[in-house]
């Protein structure tokens, strides 16, 4: 199978597609999410994987954007544990280090640790954690060192130097697998959806309140700025439930007080990682 990804082998994309997929897949790599959209949507890639939100940095809202721009199907999700480690080049120590690298988020969510670092250390913004470890292999730099996940030190044969410095250590991601055609998935238990309400006092609550009555878990809504027509929102909203027949009685009953409701996807929930 060709799996679109955002940034490079060995990054946490790489490393979540492997656990939905398993390991024989073929990656392609993309540089931004709108092109691992644009991949699967032309048919490039069978299936993509897009990070979604983070139990730190919140939901990224420009690939719910995405969703609604390519009309692409969710057919799944995965949970990552995201556990950052510093690594350089074999036999580099810490107090050799000049330079750190890494994505932005990546080093926000180790900056405690990275403060304990001396003065005359620069870090420096890049575009992708796995590109990072790539770099210092490839040209050498026995002066820098990366913060990224434990898949790109063994890739690019680099030594981690110190594990898990990531400041919160329950930090997961969330993943959803993307297709351009409908699957029908057996034991669906959750669904992405979004919709417009009207724009006066209680239209929200309503709506919400048809998946209560029907014993359906509303789990996560997100409002969504629509484009051109400032201050409205389109609100993305995902479901879970135990009894299909209570979702198929909320979706009936939703569409009636709601209006562009799209139903993204219907697919099994996705299970947090047993790692502490």
């Amino acid at each position: 199978m060709r799996i679109a990804i955002q940034g490079i082998a060995g990054a946490f994309h790489d490393e979540a597609a492997c656990r939905f997929f398993g390991e024989d897949i073929g990656l392609i790599e993309c540089d931004t999410f709108r092109l691992l959209c644009g991949k699967v949507d032309s048919g490039e890639a069978d299936y993509g994987i897009m990070a979604i939100e983070n139990t730190i940095a919140g939901s990224l809202l420009q690939n719910y954007g995405y969703l609604d721009e390519f009309r692409l199907r969710i057919i799944g999700e995965v949970y990552l544990r995201i556990k950052m480690n510093l690594m350089a080049l074999k036999g580099v120590e810490i107090n050799n280090l000049r330079h750190i690298i890494s994505h932005p988020i990546a080093l926000r969510q180790c900056a405690e640790y990275l403060s304990t670092l001396p003065k005359n250390v620069m870090i420096t913004e890049t575009e992708d954690t796995a590109e990072s470890a790539k770099k210092i292999y490839e040209n050498q730099l026995a002066d820098t060192a990366a913060v990224a996940g434990n898949v790109a030190a063994q890739m690019y044969n680099l030594e981690i130097l110190k594990e898990g410095i990531e400041t919160i250590k329950k930090n997961y991601t969330r993943f959803i697998i993307l297709s351009k055609n409908h699957h029908s998935v057996s034991g669906s238990n959750k669904a992405s959806l979004s919709f417009q309400v009207r724009h006066q006092p209680g239209s929200l609550a309503e709506a919400l309140s048809i998946f209560a009555r029907n014993d359906v878990n509303v789990s996560k809504i997100q409002s969504v700025p629509i484009l051109g027509q400032p201050y409205r929102y389109s609100f993305h909203v995902d479901v879970e439930w135990d009894n299909s027949a209570n979702y198929d009685a909320s979706i009936s009953e939703i569409v009636r007080h709601v209006s562009g409701l799209s139903i993204y996807g219907e697919y099994k929930k996705g299970e947090l990682p047993s790692e502490v």
